[in-house]
């Protein structure tokens, strides 16, 4: 049986060779939930972050497990030095290369969908496949949700630096790829749910043939007028079961490495 790629890792033909692999366990390692000390700046980040926590419990998060993986993720330590005053504010930030890291409440709106997935309501949530890892933030969280996550990026400068923020956490659950996102990553298929942290018109073929039955996926989806709303695909054994929700706004999704 071929190994599936530690952390990190790259898609082959992604500039550069694969790092050599480590096995992964097959549950999140559990850790209690400590915070820990604030890195490198001037707030009580436990503090702030039970706050944001409760407030997105006060705005419909029900999911213990959502709620207990963003309050055991240090939003900090993912953005710039000049806006850490603003991490657990419920608002997207800049990352560089023009993109943003997700507000809180998208990310756990959108990990509280995927745990409403047929196979995740039965058995837990499995293999994750992440597309657009950004900063890394949302796969951190996924992390603690997962028994196993994937996640792509195509821009190489975000690729590393959610590389150098992740390291510290030490998820060997999780496996960062550099590569085009929109042919998903078929190696690691089927997944029981797929997250998309851009949107384009229409969601690539790849990811539904990738997706396992009983599987769920969620991303944002242009329509035509330009706006995004939020869609979710259930791969049933009768097909595709489509559902779209509130409207959102992410960066636009795009193929290609760079």
């Amino acid at each position: 049986m071929q190994r599936r790629p530690g952390f990190p890792a790259r898609l082959d033909g992604a500039g550069g060779a694969a790092s050599k692999p480590a096995p992964a366990p097959l549950r999140p390692t559990v850790r209690p939930n400590v915070p820990a000390a604030p890195h490198g700046v001037g707030l009580d980040s436990a503090a702030v972050r039970a706050r944001m926590v409760q407030k997105l419990a006060a705005g419909g998060i029900a999911s213990p497990l959502v709620l207990q993986a963003l309050s055991s993720v240090e939003r900090h330590r993912f953005v710039d030095s000049a806006l850490v005053n603003q991490a657990y504010e419920d608002t997207s930030l800049p990352i560089g290369l023009a993109q943003t890291i997700s507000k809180p409440s998208v990310v756990a709106r959108m990990c509280e969908l995927l745990l409403g997935a047929e196979c995740a309501r039965t058995g837990g949530l499995g293999r994750v496949l992440e597309i657009g890892t950004g900063c890394g933030y949302q796969a951190a969280v996924l992390g603690r949700l997962a028994r196993e996550v994937y996640s792509i990026e195509r821009l190489r400068g975000l690729h590393e630096k959610a590389r150098d923020n992740l390291r510290h956490l030490r998820l060997a659950n999780v496996h960062l790829l550099f590569g085009d996102g929109m042919q998903g990553y078929a190696k690691g298929a089927p997944y029981a749910a797929i997250i998309a942290a851009a949107g384009g018109e229409a969601v690539p073929q790849a990811w539904c043939d990738q997706l396992a039955l009983g599987g769920r996926l969620v991303a944002p989806m242009a329509l035509a007028g330009g706006q995004q709303v939020l869609l979710v695909i259930d791969k049933t054994a009768h097909g595709l079961k489509q559902s779209v929700l509130e409207p959102v706004h992410f960066v636009p999704l795009k193929s290609g490495i760079a």
